[in-house]
């Protein structure tokens, strides 16, 4: 089965590329879903972001606060690397074990943070979601609230997008309208269906690397 790891930029538009994959049958995992089963009440991660990070990131009623976590561990590097080392370990080996359960031809691995977690060995090929920063900007504000300057402290977390795309296989430019991402979605899941019968767990597809499409450019 060929892997394809999905990345990209906060707000870049990782989810919709998924859910437009999703509709075609291929199996989708998400690194952000994975981490909220984990910190659900009840769980041990949640009791060691407790201890690691005091009460003032848990809920009255026991819950994670995400906001209040969000604004600790991006305001310190140190903060999160810790929390990292709490929730990156058992979400890697929960996406391992969906991965050996998984019959299709191709699944996908939504990872926001491949690059910056170094878990591109996951991944048979890397699938960036590209936008200009300024949109980026724009539609975080626009779907979370957030204000332009805890998104920039966010973005300054993440890799560079010059180096994003110089380590993917492809791209998908989600600067156009939907129908410009769907066509671009249905032509990388053509090109993945040809790829996965050559493609072999844990190594890059037969097929040379080329560079990355520019699809709607």
């Amino acid at each position: 089965m060929l892997t394809v790891a999905l990345t990209g930029g906060i707000g870049s538009g990782k989810s919709t590329v998924a859910e437009r994959f999703a509709r075609l049958g291929v199996p989708i995992l998400d690194a952000d879903v994975l981490a909220r089963e984990l910190t659900a009440l009840g769980e041990p991660a949640l009791d060691e972001i407790r201890a690691t990070f005091g009460s003032g990131v848990i809920r009255p009623d026991g819950t994670l606060d995400r906001a209040a976590l969000r604004g600790v561990v991006f305001a310190d590097a140190a903060a999160r690397r810790r929390l990292e080392r709490i929730l990156h370990p058992p979400i890697r080996a929960r996406m391992r074990d969906w991965l050996g359960q998984v019959r299709a031809p191709y699944a996908i691995l939504v990872i926001p943070l491949l690059f910056e977690t170094g878990q591109t060995d996951l991944a048979d090929r890397i699938l960036v979601v590209d936008l200009p920063e300024s949109e980026q900007i724009r539609r975080v504000q626009a779907r979370s609230g957030l204000d332009e300057a805890e998104i920039r402290r966010i973005l300054a977390t993440q890799v560079p997008a010059g180096v994003r795309l110089a380590g993917a296989d492809d791209r998908i430019d989600n600067g156009g309208d939907l129908r410009a991402l769907e066509a671009q979605v249905e032509r990388l899941h053509r090109r993945y269906l040809e790829l996965a019968p050559a493609s072999g767990r844990g190594d890059r597809p037969a097929d040379p690397r080329p560079p990355a499409p520019a699809f709607g450019d």
